[in-house]
């Protein structure tokens, strides 16, 4: 999605900057070189997490910097975004939730995960994917929907019979 790539070594973790300002102004900078633009996505919680290497609660602050700044955004839900409250966003393809809950569907078509065995947690979906946990919810939630899955409370989400996936697939 980004053309250019991160590097946590860029920041001085020992300086009297606080890291996160740190990372909001490389983010700034991007902005201010047009690598993201006035509707664009800032990169996410988890990405920011995973390519810095910070907490997730740095991560936040990034965020709640940019605002400050004016440089960004969020909508609740959705992310935070370059620009102002109210500037027309990119267009996004298909939500990252459904793309999630597709890859998983995918692959219990192929057989890689069976009738009855769970498929990923959150936890695992949030960091294979880099998303939010709102998000793998979302994801579990559409395949639920559907039909793929069924959820036992305090146990987890397990693969449905073949009879109950969308238009009685394996049956």
């Amino acid at each position: 999605m980004y053309a250019f790539v991160y590097n946590p070594n860029v920041l001085d973790r020992d300086g009297p900057i606080p890291i996160y300002k740190q990372v909001a102004d490389l983010i700034r900078e991007q902005i201010e070189r047009g690598d993201l633009r006035a509707g664009d996505p800032v990169p996410s919680e988890a990405k920011l997490e995973r390519d810095y290497e910070i907490a997730r609660t740095t991560a936040r602050r990034v965020a709640r910097e940019l605002r400050e700044q004016g440089m960004a955004y969020t909508i609740q839900g959705e992310g935070t975004f370059v620009g102002q409250p109210g500037a027309p966003r990119a267009p996004r393809k298909v939500p990252m939730y459904q793309k999630i809950a597709e890859e998983i569907a995918e692959r219990i078509q192929r057989g890689e995960i069976a009738p009855n065995r769970a498929i990923p947690g959150e936890k695992v979906m949030m960091r294979e994917y880099g998303v939010a946990k709102v998000t793998a919810r979302q994801a579990v939630a559409h395949l639920r929907e559907e039909g793929w899955v069924f959820t036992v409370p305090y146990r987890g989400t397990y693969v449905a019979s073949p009879d109950k996936w969308p238009g009685g697939k394996g049956s």
